[in-house]
């Protein structure tokens, strides 16, 4: 029997993390972009999805928020905040609230161009 996945909400509320804030306000921005866009545990971390997943939390850092977009289509968009020269995934990191609020824009663009290429592909 599989083991039940907590909420992200339960999740985030026992979160013991540098950057919980900036954490929540990116989760806030993610979801924020598309109401399609669900979010769920995957990998002890908070992911999002719309047809396929989108991007995950790399919690194990502790110096920055670690954001992978682990999407093969990723590779496709340009954008500032994605790093990493990887066929089918990127990252983005954020170093404080400040920075959140500093890529906010692109962060949504790249979350929106996402869906926006997986809507085109059903």
């Amino acid at each position: 029997m599989a083991k039940k996945q907590p909420s992200v909400d339960d999740f985030m509320a026992a979160l013991m993390h540098p950057f919980k804030a900036e954490v929540q306000a990116l989760r806030d921005i993610i979801k924020g972009v598309d109401p399609r866009i669900t979010e769920q545990i995957k990998w002890n971390a908070p992911s999002y999805r719309f047809t396929d997943y989108i991007c995950t939390f790399h919690l194990h850092a502790t110096q920055h928020v670690h954001l992978v977009f682990h999407n093969p289509a990723i590779a496709s968009i340009p954008s500032p905040i994605l790093e990493g020269d990887y066929v089918d995934r990127r990252m983005a990191y954020f170093k404080s609230m400040e920075d959140v609020h500093a890529k906010r824009a692109e962060l949504e663009h790249v979350v929106r161009s996402l869906v926006e290429k997986m809507d085109t592909a059903l």
